[in-house]
């Protein structure tokens, strides 16, 4: 059963993503999309659903604990990886 909360109206994040599935989307160069397939989307394929939002709130965690200290995208990393996990969370692919 898909949660309501995730169901009402858009977020800041659905609205910053403008309707466009993270799958659609790399922040912080095209090192991923020029790819045939996105690692993500082979993690996804080979690890259990538990594993794969395991993998997704990790990262969550990591850019947004980083943010300011590494990397210029990271706030937009851990929004994307957001965008990902709800829609995991959401059964949309």
């Amino acid at each position: 059963m898909i949660d309501p909360k995730y169901t009402e109206r858009p977020t800041p994040m659905e609205m910053r993503f403008n309707g466009t599935r993270a799958d659609d989307l790399q922040i912080g160069g095209d090192h991923y999309k020029d790819m045939g397939v996105q690692p993500w989307s082979v993690m996804e394929a080979v690890l259990t659903r538990e594993e794969f939002i395991g993998f997704l709130k990790g990262n969550v965690i990591k850019y947004s604990m980083r943010q300011g200290k590494k990397g210029e995208f990271d706030a937009g990393k851990c929004t994307h990886y957001m965008q990902k996990l709800k829609e995991v969370l959401n059964g949309q692919r």
